[in-house]
């Protein structure tokens, strides 16, 4: 009887332990889950506001803006256009050996 009742408390102990462990594990990952959880949500918000800024920044009267405060463009003005003739560009080679098979039929 005396074997029986220290083999009980030795089991007893080790539950005790084990629950103990097992509470401990189970708010560590909890607390990583929430800090996991605040780090989602920051980085949702800094993806929601690149995008805005993004959806800013392509607008195209930024960009004309921007290029002509920083980069002194000018927009295009038909008097001052110049075009160019009688350059005349080779086909690329596949637009040529499809025609030249064309013509062959």
């Amino acid at each position: 009887m005396n074997r029986l009742t220290f083999f009980l408390l030795a089991a007893l102990i080790l539950c005790a332990l084990s629950l103990v462990s097992a509470q401990h594990q189970a708010r560590t990952l909890f607390v990583a889950l929430e800090r996991a959880q605040a780090e989602e949500k920051q980085l949702d918000i800094d993806w929601s506001r690149l995008q805005y800024q993004q959806s800013a920044l392509g607008k195209s009267a930024r960009i004309a803006d921007a290029a002509r405060a920083q980069l002194k463009m000018a927009p295009v003005n038909p008097g001052k256009t110049q075009y160019l003739s009688g350059i005349v560009l080779p086909p690329p080679a596949e637009a040529a050996s499809a025609s030249a098979a064309e013509a062959r039929r």
